[in-house]
């Protein structure tokens, strides 16, 4: 295949051009209640070609290799086309040549793994769930593995093959009082990894059933202002959904206000804050050794000793903003062209404990993982998935309804403590960007104290 495309490309009339192309296997299961929902097996091959011509890009899309050749001549002619008709020229910072070829020995590669083995053992998980009290109502426990082999070449003299696995699990719970209130209980496992890491979750299957259970006695947070910390996983959702896509220089591109408040340098928080953006972390979802331009993996310190000290970068926005390139053009699959994504993003550790951090709390609240949110430019609401009250410190009851809001730069000033005990997160499904959904990422924190949050309830 080699030879195939590297002679595609050197035909191209295009100053620049680069082709990816994707094999991909999924294997899906997933039971709600007691049935078995869904059962999906598939395998796809598909690519993208990008073309540079006079500074505009041109892009096709196919799912022959036999086209490859016409492929390319239209992403030239659609990239004269767009030059033609804008101002705005595009231009690509340098990066060297790479060949490279990156394989993935798993401990236990779930290709190897029957689909019978699979179903029983996610079955296992929800029959756990559902025999775990007569209050639970339903289940949705849902396994999901990918597989794909990605090829990438380049004028430039790029050639770069890479295999990337992905597995999550999902054991979620319903619990019901018979009255019309229904509460949730929810566990999540996600890794860049093989089977082994699903195996044997039968502990956080019960778990699950049993938090959604005990939140249906849980009393209604109180809103107002509070002192609250936060458990790593939510803390790294906060990060990154908050921030991080902040730091995505094609984003601030579009933001010209935003722009401006995220100029290198500017003090976002105590000095014992750092947030990285980590492209190689080994097992995690957001391991990418080469981004989908074939750049080699970095390590970004996104805030350094409380300071904004660098941004996410493609080529593209590399060369507009006289940057270097960071390794953070992905994209979804081989259907769409990468655009500046985050790989494993997560705050460092500091220097407290989780004791440290409750002792002097007289009243707060402590939450826990997350649910889901949205952010508005800088204003953001997160939902945490539970909490609990910190009283005379000491955590407390079980507290629901957490809904934590704010401005993102008042809430980063206001963290006064981090702890020493930092937790990456893979989670199911993904982050999305741009109508490219699901890309797979990691989050991660230690915990984190912040003063003054306000959280909504009774």
């Amino acid at each position: 295949m080699k030879e195939l495309i590297t002679a595609a490309i050197a035909s191209s009339p295009a100053d620049y051009t680069e082709v990816r192309i994707e094999r991909r296997a999924l294997h899906r299961v997933a039971f709600q209640r007691e049935k078995l929902e869904t059962l999906e097996s598939a395998h796809e091959l598909g690519g993208v070609v990008r073309c540079l011509k006079d500074g505009g890009w041109g892009i096709a899309v196919f799912n022959d290799l036999d086209s490859l050749d016409r492929q390319i001549q239209t992403a030239a002619d659609m990239a004269a086309v767009v030059a033609a008709r804008t101002d705005d020229r595009i231009t690509l910072a340098e990066v060297p040549a790479i060949e490279d070829e990156i394989r993935v020995d798993l401990e236990e590669d779930f290709r190897h793994v029957p689909l019978q083995t699979k179903v029983e053992l996610i079955e296992e998980y929800n029959k756990i769930i559902l025999g775990t009290s007569k209050q639970i109502v339903a289940s949705q426990v849902q396994y999901v593995d990918r597989f794909v082999e990605t090829t990438f070449a380049n004028s430039d003299g790029s050639y770069i093959v890479q295999e990337l696995p992905d597995i999550t699990l999902l054991l979620g719970a319903a619990a019901g009082d018979g009255k019309g209130d229904i509460q949730q209980g929810m566990e999540a496992v996600g890794y860049a990894a093989g089977f082994e890491v699903v195996r044997d979750r039968h502990e956080q299957a019960k778990e699950a059933a049993e938090r959604a259970v005990a939140m249906l006695k849980a009393k209604p947070v109180s809103g107002g202002r509070h002192t609250v910390i936060l458990d790593p996983i939510l803390a790294g959702v906060f990060i990154h959904e908050a921030f991080g896509h902040f730091c995505e220089a094609d984003f601030l591109a579009k933001n010209p206000r935003l722009a401006k408040i995220m100029t290198l340098g500017t003090t976002f928080g105590a000095p014992d804050l750092n947030v990285v953006d980590d492209g190689y972390l080994p097992g995690e979802r957001g391991n990418v050794p080469y981004d989908d331009e074939g750049v080699r993996r970095t390590a970004t310190a996104l805030i350094k000793d409380g300071r904004l000290s660098s941004l996410l970068h493609s080529r593209e926005t590399a060369s507009r903003m006289d940057a270097a390139p960071t390794g953070n053009a992905r994209a979804t699959s081989g259907e769409f062209e990468p655009i500046v994504r985050m790989t494993n993003t997560y705050i460092d550790n500091g220097a407290s404990s989780f004791d440290e951090m409750i002792k002097d709390v007289d009243h707060g609240i402590y939450a826990v993982d997350a649910y889901g949110g949205q952010t508005e430019f800088e204003l953001f609401s997160f939902s945490a998935a539970y909490g609990r009250e910190i009283v005379n410190g000491e955590v407390g009851e079980l507290v629901r309804n957490v809904v934590l809001s704010g401005n993102l730069f008042e809430t980063l000033r206001s963290i006064d403590a981090i702890g020493n005990d930092r937790r990456m997160h893979g989670g199911v499904g993904g982050c999305g960007k741009g109508g490219q959904m699901a890309l797979p990422v990691t989050v991660g924190s230690p915990h984190i104290r912040i003063r003054n949050v306000n959280i909504g309830g009774e």
